[in-house]
């Protein structure tokens, strides 16, 4: 799904961009283009450009206004205020690592997708009586993995996962592979030493390994 399947982004579902949405931590600005440029042409065009750095919301603004194949969203929101300052910024979809009535409401008020976080059993079932069925598995290797979710596709079969945390490219087919998964959630195109080095053309090769995984 490119990014102007998500034109109309409260109809469109995170889930179904890409089987890989890479979670980045941006430390300058400067580089969330070249970044976004890179994952795109690599074939991972929904971006999670999560809120842990003061340059998140910059990188935000920059990937939204001069990477239009981009889809890029905010992750790591934990309050109203980071849902305002995500929308402001000119994010596309909303990602948290929990969730709290207040901050439901927010990303409900919001008008964006979003995967509010889980890691029980209860937490989805609290999350379906809200109405809301696509969700984050986090933190999903910690939190029991495939076998964990594997175990709530048949008794919640409404709810649906994108797992991060601890993927990787060998065990991100294990997750594709379940019925009620969409996507994963990683950093593995990402490496540090890419990273630091500025290295765009190696972290589009990995993202085109990513792209290359589907749900089955």
């Amino acid at each position: 799904m490119t990014s102007s399947a998500m034109s109309s982004p409260a109809a469109a579902s995170v889930l179904d961009l890409a089987p890989v949405v890479p979670v980045v931590v941006i430390d300058d600005a400067g580089d969330a283009v070249p970044l976004a440029r890179a994952l795109v042409a690599g074939g991972l065009p929904a971006i999670e450009v999560t809120l842990r750095t003061p340059a998140a919301l910059d990188a935000i603004r920059a990937i939204s206004a001069e990477v239009p194949d981009a889809v890029v969203g905010a992750g790591t929101v934990i309050s109203p205020g980071g849902v305002r300052d995500a929308v402001d910024a000119g994010a596309r979809f909303l990602v948290s690592p929990g969730w709290t009535r207040d901050l439901l409401d927010a990303m409900k008020a919001s008008g964006l997708p979003f995967l509010p976080g889980v890691a029980t059993a209860s937490e989805v079932v609290a999350l379906l009586e809200q109405g809301v069925t696509e969700m984050k598995f986090f933190p999903a290797e910690a939190a029991g993995g495939t076998a964990y979710l594997k175990s709530l596709a048949a008794p919640l079969p409404r709810a649906r996962f994108c797992p991060t945390g601890g993927i990787s490219l060998a065990s991100a087919p294990d997750y594709l592979a379940l019925p009620n998964v969409g996507c994963v959630g990683g950093t593995w195109m990402l490496p540090p030493d890419a990273m630091t080095a500025r290295d765009w053309p190696r972290v589009e090769t990995l993202a085109r390994e990513a792209a290359a995984l589907r749900v089955r």
